[in-house]
């Protein structure tokens, strides 16, 4: 079978996942049934960090790692329990996205002559899998070890307009040297477009712990995709020197949020999909380093994805509670989604998002924490 985007072993990577952890822990605000299905919260640790997935929308609930003082600091905002997420008016916490991440112009796309009609939740267009993407699926969830959680769904042809019955699998594990691995791997049995990522929200001081205006920011890329008023690419190929978008050195993410140049700035902060170039590590993708003004703590995300969306949390309008009590001011978290381009249906030039029978998709994302030296 052809695979679409190689995913790298761990063993390849010479991360250790054979660390001991603990199992499925019961947890009244998350042990509960969504239309006939379980739901749980599962946690998958080593001695140096600790992650918490729920099956329900396979969200990343929250993620412990040592700052530099050697304490323990839960670097993914998240909430309490599940009814926290079912009402949330920022649906995408944590989440799994599908089958498409990002937009899609119009809610429409051709492909092999058949033209298809999607939800658009997103003024005129399509955003992260339509009204009912991923972050609302009951995933089925197999721990094989306590350091691996598997979640496997199957989106069945038509769903949210997209076509074919996807089988899609999304492991989360824990590597040696504070590494979270999340992979993605799917199927087909018609020709289909597809766009998986992970809509974490990072604060590397800590969950509730103010701005991130002063992380310092890196991203290997000399290009982003501009867009138009509706966040849908133009189809060009950008350079960001000169630029609000550079972030090819160390630089405060709220350096130059408040630019004059606002047409490269939305909504007061940054949501682009940067080009990543070709600086690797593994064998993958070195995307970005960012760390904490306050924390020490460094992240490095790598990825076989050829693009990245930086997001700084604009839309965040203190309208949800926190799992530590505090509420969702704005900006007080980022994401950085690694990813295809947004569009790309749409975008001949664009690296390519069809899945056709008969190919296996696998990726992989990589983030790697430390203590900034």
């Amino acid at each position: 079978m052809k695979t679409l985007t190689i995913a790298l072993s761990v063993a390849f990577l010479g991360l250790n996942i054979s660390n001991n952890c603990q199992a499925n822990v019961p947890n009244n605000g998350f042990d509960t049934v969504i239309n006939n299905q379980s739901v749980k919260l599962y946690i998958i640790k080593n001695k140096n960090i600790e992650a918490k997935v729920t099956n329900y929308g396979g969200r990343l609930v929250s993620l412990k790692v040592p700052n530099s003082k050697g304490k323990k600091v839960n670097v993914v905002v998240g909430f309490s329990s599940i009814s926290d997420y079912i009402k949330a008016t920022e649906p995408y916490y944590g989440a799994t996205i599908g089958r498409f991440g990002n937009r899609i112009a119009k809610g429409k796309f051709t492909l092999n002559g058949n033209n298809y009609t999607l939800f658009n939740n997103n003024g005129p267009n399509a955003l992260h899998g339509g009204k009912m993407g991923f972050q609302y699926v009951v995933w089925a969830a197999q721990q094989p070890n306590d350091s691996t959680l598997v979640l496997k769904y199957l989106s069945k042809d038509g769903e949210e307009g997209y076509p074919g019955n996807l089988n899609v699998t999304v492991t989360y594990s824990v590597c040696g040297g504070q590494g979270l691995k999340i992979a993605y791997q799917a199927t087909t049995d018609k020709p289909t477009v597809i766009n998986f990522t992970n809509h974490a929200f990072f604060n590397l001081n800590g969950e509730g712990s103010g701005t991130i205006l002063n992380h310092y920011l890196q991203i290997n890329a000399n290009k982003y995709t501009p867009v138009d008023s509706t966040l849908i690419p133009t189809g060009k190929l950008e350079n960001v020197k000169n630029t609000p978008l550079d972030f090819t050195k160390f630089t405060k993410i709220g350096a130059r949020i408040n630019a004059k140049n606002q047409q490269l700035v939305y909504g007061n902060g940054y949501d682009h999909n940067y080009v990543l170039g070709t600086k690797k590590k593994w064998g993958l993708n070195h995307a970005a380093t960012i760390y904490g003004d306050k924390s020490g703590i460094q992240l490095n995300i790598y990825t076989t994805e050829p693009g990245m969306q930086f997001y700084s949390g604009n839309y965040m309008a203190s309208q949800n509670t926190f799992s530590n009590g505090t509420k969702d001011m704005r900006q007080t978290a980022f994401c950085l989604e690694t990813q295809h381009f947004p569009d790309s249906p749409n975008q001949a030039n664009f690296p390519t998002t069809t899945l056709k029978p008969g190919e296996v998709f696998k990726s992989m994302s990589l983030y790697k924490f430390s203590v900034k030296p």
